[in-house]
């Protein structure tokens, strides 16, 4: 197994445990089995278009940069799985996960076996006991179920804008999903020649055939074709955390005021919980460029991966420890820089571009890193500071989740900046 090996911290974090949520204010079709190709239409609400002469992320990219805007509507008929069991063994989403013995990695050979494939440009991996649901980027839902795979449309207004690496991107079974059969989801929209994103939530239908907007969290955030961050969970507090991306403003990083650039904390209304590091504002941590993962070890430690800068000094990816109020530097340092009052990486790739995204912690204090521009699923030790391997050959990997003691990956090869393989992308559990 080959091991990284990172620079020496310029700190040492204390662990400091989330702080309880006291007080809150108000907020400032038709289905295929599993493996084959549902039937695809063009989504009026996706935007064709992606390069890197157009406006991507070279840090992120693979260097086969090509067309990009994905669209992904269909319909469901699958009946309604029961159940929340979110995406890691011990997230704040309800995680079930492995239990405490061993590592879920202990054991695994390199094969994978395929949990669903042909989906296109898939984000996000959630569970809800059996049943598997992934945001696709052009729109919709791809959702496994009974072994049935279907995608459901999403009716949103506005509609979602598949440009660079903005669409349909985070998502989040709501803590009690088995009766009100709720999620919360992070999209990208036009508006006039802008690009913005809005943290929503949504309301399966009884009938399994899609889902329907029914209120507004957060809208009017900062939005480019790259740097959109857009990864939201549900913490052990019972809070809801979204990871914002500086929108290629990076000024906007250290600006408080902006929500660009941040890890934000809200209650599942929407509203700024009373005990957020910053009075009736919704910034719980800030100075991100462009963080695409969070998940929380059993202790309630929270845990980051960020991508660092591109061009030269490129690389430069972070694993962070997230403590409320606290200043991660970009764009004002990078690696072991260090300023005052500006909180050091745990881990950083030197200029090693990995483009770390969708991350799960498990059980035995370890947090797994899905990685881009890195084709790759690591493991991160942070009581070590090393960076291991644990799979490769699949090509780019958007998100990880462990659940029922499995490992499970979402490829990102079909996104424009990959080589697909046939059937992909997939979804793939580790053996």
């Amino acid at each position: 197994m080959r091991t990284y090996t990172p620079k020496k911290l310029a700190a040492l974090l204390l662990l400091l445990p989330l702080a309880a949520c006291s007080g809150q204010t108000g907020a400032p079709a038709g289905s295929v089995p599993a493996g084959q190709s549902p039937v695809q239409t063009p989504n009026a609400g996706s935007e064709a278009g992606e390069g890197t002469d157009a406006g991507t992320d070279p840090n992120e990219a693979n260097g086969t940069d090509g067309a990009d805007g994905k669209a992904e509507p269909g319909a469901d008929g699958a009946a309604a799985d029961t159940g929340n069991d979110g995406k890691s063994a011990t997230s704040g989403s309800g995680g079930t996960g492995a239990g405490s013995g061993g590592s879920v990695t202990d054991g695994l050979t390199g094969e994978t076996e395929i949990a669903a494939e042909r989906l296109e440009t898939p984000w996000e991996i959630q569970f809800a006991g059996d049943t598997v649901y992934m945001t696709l980027r052009g729109g919709s839902i791809a959702k496994v179920s009974g072994g049935r795979q279907t995608v459901q449309p999403v009716s949103l207004d506005p509609g979602v804008l598949e440009a660079g690496e903005g669409g349909m991107l985070g998502f989040a079974l709501a803590p009690d999903f088995a009766e009100s059969r709720a999620a919360y989801v992070y999209h990208t929209y036009g508006e006039g020649d802008g690009i913005r994103n809005r943290v929503i939530r949504i309301e399966e239908e009884p009938s399994g055939s899609g889902w329907t907007e029914t209120a507004v969290l957060l809208d009017g955030i900062p939005g480019a074709r790259v740097h959109d961050g857009g990864r939201i969970a549900f913490g052990p507090d019972g809070m809801l955390y979204v990871t914002t991306g500086d929108a290629q403003d990076e000024s906007s990083a250290q600006d408080t005021g902006s929500v660009a650039g941040k890890i934000l904390r809200m209650t599942p209304e929407g509203g700024v919980p009373g005990d957020n590091p910053i009075a009736d504002s919704y910034v719980y941590s800030y100075g991100h460029r462009n963080s695409q993962g969070i998940d929380w070890l059993a202790d309630g430690t929270m845990y980051a991966s960020e991508h660092g800068p591109s061009g030269n000094p490129g690389g430069h990816d972070e694993m962070n420890e997230i403590v409320p109020g606290a200043n991660y530097g970009w764009p004002d340092v990078l690696g072991d820089e260090s300023g005052e009052g500006l909180t050091p990486p745990l881990y950083h790739t030197g200029e090693e571009a990995i483009a770390p995204s969708g991350i799960a912690a498990t059980p035995d204090g370890k947090v797994l890193v899905a990685n881009l521009r890195g084709e790759s699923l690591t493991s991160f030790d942070p009581e070590t500071g090393e960076m291991a391997d644990v799979l490769s050959g699949v090509g780019r990997i958007r998100d990880v989740a462990v659940h029922d003691g499995q490992v499970y990956v979402l490829t990102n090869n079909t996104d424009g900046r990959g080589s697909p393989a046939e059937g992909d992308d997939k979804l793939l559990i580790l053996r």
